[in-house]
């Protein structure tokens, strides 16, 4: 196998004091921030939605779902959309607040390590954090992130 195969286009997606890594392809497409319509009852996190091409996109904190703070939006904020890998929420997507745009990046097995500190909650959606190079990017759990949206949308 060559190494080029071994390689996996990748986006590090900026927080507030963090980032995520994730493959590009669970990205549709990255959108400028619009105030999201809230839910009355609804956890912190849960944002609220947005209207993305005619549909009512939920759009969540991620910072929330790890215990840390909201992060207040300013001009460098934006909603990546991702694309439902369970095909449970009605859309097909759901947004995440990233303070920037997500930067491409191609890792391979020599690049990526195992970090095992950890940080957040137990039952947040989170599989591990990597060392990579000069980063400790986190890696999401999609489907659990996305199992949260959909408790959170039945009980708003």
């Amino acid at each position: 196998m060559s190494a080029e195969t071994e390689e996996l286009y990748s986006l590090l997606v900026p927080l507030s004091d963090d980032r995520l890594i994730l493959p590009r392809a669970c990205v549709a497409e990255v959108v400028r921030y619009t105030e999201p319509e809230q839910q009355p009852g609804s956890k912190n996190w849960m944002l609220g939605t947005i209207n993305w091409n005619g549909r009512k996109l939920p759009v969540v904190a991620f910072e929330g779902t790890i215990g840390k703070d909201i992060p207040v939006p300013t001009g460098r904020t934006r909603v990546v959309v991702f694309y439902s890998s369970t095909g449970k929420i009605k859309t097909g997507h759901f947004g995440v607040l990233t303070q920037g745009f997500p930067q491409l990046v191609r890792i391979n097995r020599d690049v990526l390590n195992l970090d095992s500190t950890e940080g957040w909650p137990e039952d947040a959606p989170v599989l591990c954090r990597v060392k990579m190079i000069n980063e400790y990017p986190l890696v999401p759990d999609l489907e659990a992130l996305e199992g949260m949206i959909i408790e959170e949308s039945m009980q708003a």
